[in-house]
């Protein structure tokens, strides 16, 4: 009986070819591109997660400041981890990470490499995290102070097939690193991927030998910490008791408060659960849906509306005997035969988009098909859709009456008829939802292009000086001699996102209680002039002697200050007494997802080793051969490393590009889907009313008469699409928008441009069948029925 509705349904697809078609195709794009991008919601779901305590393990934030500065800390204070482990039941176990700022080139034998992400780690790192020695002891991963663990890739890459235990590999020509350990390569939905780890005693005892025992520091923010904690614990409490150890030790930091993130969520979420990506991930999925269910809403509508065409066939059938269960299992099978042939050349279709989906959206995904997740994703996906689909059509197909339909006294039913209608109208709504955030989100992202920052970025190369820092001048007046070199300044980091911060700053008539979070750059005496910053009063530095006891402000600072005429002032930052001098307009550095914050300008050129060159286009590779010619001269062997601002500034904003472009091709595909659905409809509403078509050019109707009156009905429906998703579309995308501080107001005009782009291509659409049957002979028409 199967195999008989299995070749039944076969020929029903193959003497329907049309129909079969955009039945296929509709549901073949539906489901490939709905089935990618769930793999995507899955890969960026599953990051972290495969720790096998991740549970329990939690990352250690902290937040500080007050009023409008205030703000969480990834990092935190080195002590504050083994403290707790020390003083809390709760905690089981700690871990510390903190970046490597003392070397930057590594070499064994003649091999040289420059661009290894090291850091420093406690040794529980590998107890608590699943990232196991595949070479080396688990219990004591670190042999001494000088010992390196590094990655399967990082070993290969020095020292190729040997075993690389007990190998020495030297830092900065001066540190010896002895291989005592080997790690597979960090799985790609991990949040921490490093090429090479030390020892935290090594870090510890280095900072010791500068001045600073940050085992007692609980001023200086620059260490990951996380703990794994006692199933049931309260996190709250918790919170409060660490922030009692941290008092107890640094009275004076009383708006600090702890925070702690679970290990899987921290890739998605803040430590205050606020959004870090899970927004973009509901959207997402939500937008995966909406595909589905449009190619779900084609197949609905061309079988519901195809049904009378069966009608005197399924009359036939019952007469015979055949049950409503059994022919509502033969239509079930129909749907799913259709589907197979869809699911095939689906799976085909992805691997075939994989690479260009990659690409876009900065993935590394593989159709891996041993893997079960990928299996899961596609049974989800397939069985919704396939259970969408069919029920309805199956009921109503498997309900006529047999004798009317061979009367031929049967014909729709106002239900039938409005349900199709809905159908149409919730598809093109869709689609229409897509496509104003296609335009909200590009307009967006340009306004953030077009954006005046407050400085001039444009041909802007920032480079490294390393040790040509000391030899700044000398390097300054070669680098204006060559062509191309504009001019040339230096700071201590980028200025298009600045890293440093901190609490400690004074002035009179500061309240005690506040504690305001301001952001310091060390700047060269021409930097203000160099990114053509603006003054709104006062003076820059000149490079004298005393400009070390000057401070300039931006516009943020003073406001948050709360003081008025500050130039002449006194301010003091990290025990640095010293006047302010200038206010600089304010400028954005930083995402423009955030207001502009508080910024010190100060005049320290020790502390000075990032150089920037301003070049024009034209002549930035001549500016670039100068820059690595005096790099070489001073850093010898050391990789040359430079980045355009504009690049930097770009790759803020990264994220949210891929989201654009990702959403211009889903709105694309809803509508190539969505319109292969409105053709079929077409084609069948000019199949049906063939006869009327005859009558109306007998009596002497135009073929544009004709051709607008089969367009009208469907044309109505976009424009009540239009209707509906216009609101729905208005509350999304100014929800998205309030994510940025800076950002363009909702137009009008954005609604019509998207509603307009809907109809038309509805119409051209349509226009092709509605033309097609408006100029076939009459009375071919009338005697065709």
């Amino acid at each position: 009986m199967i195999r008989n509705y299995i070749k039944t349904a076969w020929r029903n697809l193959v003497k329907n070819k049309f129909y079969s078609v955009i039945n296929i195709a509709g549901l073949t794009l539906g489901l490939a591109i709905g089935i990618l991008i769930l793999l995507w919601v899955q890969d960026e779901l599953s990051f972290d997660s495969f720790h096998k305590n991740a549970a329990n393990i939690y990352r250690l934030e902290i937040s500080g400041g007050t009023g409008k500065s205030k703000q969480i800390f990834t990092a935190g204070v080195a002590p504050i981890g083994p403290l707790s482990k020390q003083q809390l039941p709760e905690v089981t176990e700690q871990v510390r990470l903190t970046g490597n700022g003392f070397y930057s080139l590594y070499k064994y034998g003649d091999k040289v490499f420059g661009d290894e992400y090291a850091m420093f780690a406690d040794p529980s790192f590998f107890s608590v995290f699943d990232f196991p020695l595949i070479k080396g002891n688990n219990a004591r991963p670190f042999v001494d102070d000088n010992s390196v663990v590094i990655t399967e890739t990082t070993a290969e890459k020095f020292f190729g097939n040997t075993d690389p235990i007990g190998k020495v590999i030297v830092a900065d020509d001066k540190q010896n690193l002895t291989v005592s350990g080997v790690i597979a390569d960090f799985p790609k939905n991990s949040s921490m991927r490093y090429d090479m780890l030390m020892p935290m005693s090594f870090n510890l005892k280095a900072m010791l030998k500068q001045g600073m025992d940050m085992g007692n520091n609980f001023g200086y923010l620059d260490y990951d910490t996380y703990l794994v904690l006692k199933p049931g614990t309260s996190l709250k409490t918790l919170a409060t008791q660490i922030r009692q150890i941290h008092l107890n030790h640094k009275p004076d930091d009383t708006d600090a408060e702890y925070l702690l993130l679970p290990l899987a969520k921290m890739h998605l979420y803040n430590a205050d659960m606020t959004d870090k990506g899970i927004s973009t991930i509901r959207m997402f999925i939500g937008i995966a849906l909406l595909i589905l269910v449009i190619a779900c809403i084609n197949y609905v509508n061309l079988s519901t509306a195809r049904s009378m065409l069966r009608s005197k066939e399924i009359s036939m059938r019952k007469i015979v005997g055949a049950g409503k269960a059994q022919l509502f299992l033969q239509f079930i099978i129909e749907t799913a035969l259709l589907f197979s042939l869809a699911a095939v050349l689906a799976l085909g279709l992805i691997y075939v988009l994989m690479p260009l989906f990659n690409q876009v959206a900065g993935k590394q995904l593989v159709l891996n098909l041993a893997d079960y997740h990928i299996w899961m994703v596609i049974a989800v996906a397939i069985t919704a859709t396939l259970i969408a689909s069919s029920i309805y059509p199956a009921i109503l197909l498997s309900s006529f009456e047999p004798l009317k339909a061979l009367k031929g006294k049967i014909s729709a039913g106002v239900g039938d008829v409005m349900f199709r209608k809905i159908l149409v109208v919730t598809q093109f709504a869709f689609s229409i939802l897509l496509i104003i955030g296609t335009i909200v989100i590009t307009s967006q992202l340009n306004y953030i292009r077009s954006k005046n920052l407050g400085f001039d970025k444009t041909d802007v190369i920032s480079v490294w000086m390393r040790d040509m820092d000391k030899h700044y001048d000398a390097v300054k007046a070669e680098l204006l001699k060559s062509p191309g070199v504009l001019d040339v300044t230096r700071s201590n980091q980028n200025i298009v996102r600045f890293q440093g911060f901190t609490g400690s700053v004074d002035w009179d008539g500061k309240d005690p209680k506040d504690n305001v979070i301001m952001h310091p750059i060390v700047v060269d005496k021409n930097l203000i002039s160099f990114f053509k910053m603006k003054l709104v009063s006062g003076a820059s530095f000149t490079g004298a002697v005393n400009d070390t006891a000057h401070f300039i402000l931006n516009e943020a600072a003073i406001k948050q200050m709360g003081i008025k005429d500050p130039v002449g002032k006194r301010f003091t930052m990290q025990g640095n007494k010293g006047t302010i001098i200038g206010v600089v307009k304010d400028f954005h550095y930083a995402s423009m997802k955030e207001k502009i914050a508080p910024a010190i300008f100060w005049y320290a050129p020790r502390y000075m080793n990032k150089l920037y060159i301003k070049t024009t286009r034209r002549d930035a590779p001549k500016a670039l051969a100068a820059a690595e010619k005096q790099f070489k001269t001073y850093n010898g062997q050391y990789p040359f490393g430079y980045a355009f601002l504009d690049e930097v500034f770009n790759g803020l904003y990264q994220s949210e590009q891929q989201e654009g472009t990702l959403f211009t091709y889903f709105a694309s595909i809803a509508i190539a889907i969505s319109c292969l659905g409105l053709l079929g409809l077409a084609a069948y509403t000019a199949q049906v009313r063939t006869r009327e078509i005859g009558v109306r050019k007998v009596l002497g109707a135009s073929v544009t008469g004709i051709t607008a009156m089969l367009s009208f009905d469907f044309i109505k429906l976009v424009l009540i699409a239009i209707v509906i998703a216009s609101p729905v579309a208005w509350y999304a995308m100014n929800k998205w928008l309030q994510d940025f501080a800076y950002r363009i107001n909702m137009q009008w005009w954005v609604f019509a441009v998207a509603g307009l782009l809907a109809i038309i291509i509805a119409f051209a659409t349509i226009s092709y069948q509605a033309i097609k049957a408006a100029l076939m002979n009459p009375v071919t028409s009338l005697r065709s029925e």
